[in-house]
């Protein structure tokens, strides 16, 4: 153990949990969630990520670092018509549908048989409106949003990393500095609440598949190429298994889906975190935890948070987003042949439509394998 191992950990936890904790707050408010189920949500979120890298990273001796779904908070954030009960059932659904793709090899290669341009841009689609909704605030509360844009603009020139945590912290000053915060409650140790989870036909097509596929797509497959690319040979059915089986467990406490980070990853598994390739699997004891940490004080978090105001959390959200959005769009375009099918996708997700009760994310999917398919026939018909 030395210095650079605890200092990359600690580094991690922040970034992670400091960039994306208002989408989260988002995506509770969404679907109904009050107080004490969002303070039980972060709380066994937090659980649940220490967990997983405690267990995968001892057991492995790699640095796995394990994270929320972020692109799923969003989907659920931007949902509409779905109760925290039946969210809860989404959330199960999902964690099973990564246990059995972690079980059964066929449908692990169905999943990596999605056009990347397809799930790309049906991130995409899902993250713009969180962005966008940046614009709603611009004008009625400029004071706080623009020197918060101007920020991360600035900031992330020199380090895209810091650049939300920098936003986060200058925001929280902001907000009191202007007299835009509410007294703050009474702070408490976090409890779990159990949400007796119900079943629907709509919540599983609209919520529980697309949750499934975008944390798959932009979360696990990325983690495994982030510690490939670092020189490691990851354990991919173990992975999924356990973090399966995390998402699982905590479902009815209200988290919606525990997989392999990739930004985080990233900073555990490079030589900053420790000269020896051998050795920074360490990290992945100590990120653990800092979200133990976490765990304990989410109540607290979610009280400190609910005291700001709305403009200050979208705000946040939207500019954590800006990144993911970035990339999504991109690796969605990257070629020429893919970009119709790309552009329809992410259209029909961000779009926000909605029929027989099921969201936009699953239509934008159906509407991106369509395209994608009819292309393909249409040019092997030719050929």
């Amino acid at each position: 153990m030395r210095a650079s191992v605890v200092i990359s950990a600690v580094v991690a936890v922040l970034v992670g949990f400091g960039s994306s904790v208002a989408i989260i707050l988002a995506a509770a408010t969404a679907v109904g969630a009050n107080p004490a189920q969002t303070s039980s949500w972060i709380a066994a979120l937090c659980l649940a990520t220490a967990a997983t890298t405690a267990i995968l990273s001892i057991r492995y001796r790699i640095p796995v670092v394990a994270a929320w779904s972020t692109p799923g908070a969003a989907l659920i954030a931007s949902s509409s018509g779905e109760t925290m009960e039946t969210a809860v059932g989404a959330f199960i659904i999902a964690a099973i549908l990564t246990l059995l793709t972690a079980a059964v090899k066929p449908l692990n290669a169905l999943i990596e048989r999605i056009p990347p341009c397809v799930a790309s841009a049906m991130l995409a689609g899902i993250l713009f409106s969180f962005v966008l909704a940046i614009f709603d605030y611009i004008t009625t509360v400029p004071s706080l949003v623009v020197p918060l844009l101007v920020l991360y603009v600035i900031v992330r020139l020199f380090s895209p990393i810091w650049a939300v945590l920098a936003v986060l912290f200058a925001g929280i000053g902001l907000a009191f500095a202007l007299g835009m915060t509410s007294p703050l409650g009474p702070l408490h140790i976090s409890q779990f609440v159990w949400i007796r989870p119900q079943f629907t036909v709509q919540a599983m097509i609209g919520m529980a598949l697309p949750l499934y596929i975008v944390t798959m797509a932009s979360q696990n497959l990325p983690g495994f190429a982030v510690l490939k690319a670092a020189g490691y040979s990851i354990p991919s059915r173990p992975v999924l298994t356990v973090s399966g089986l995390a998402s699982l467990l905590t479902a009815g406490a209200g988290a919606h889906a525990t997989n392999l980070a990739a930004i985080t990853a990233s900073i555990c598994a490079g030589p900053d975190a420790h000269p020896d390739k051998t050795k920074r699997w360490l990290c992945g004891p100590v990120y653990a935890a800092g979200y133990v940490v976490l765990a304990l004080f989410g109540a607290s978090l979610v009280v400190l948070f609910a005291s700001f105001p709305a403009a200050l959390i979208t705000t946040i959200a939207g500019i954590a987003l800006i990144g993911p959005l970035a990339a999504s769009l991109s690796a969605s375009m990257t070629l020429d042949k893919d970009r119709f099918t790309a552009v329809g996708t992410f259209t029909v997700t961000a779009s926000g439509m909605s029929a027989f009760g099921i969201g936009s994310a699953f239509w934008g999917l159906v509407a991106g394998l369509f395209i994608f398919g009819l292309h393909h026939m249409v040019k092997h018909d030719r050929s």
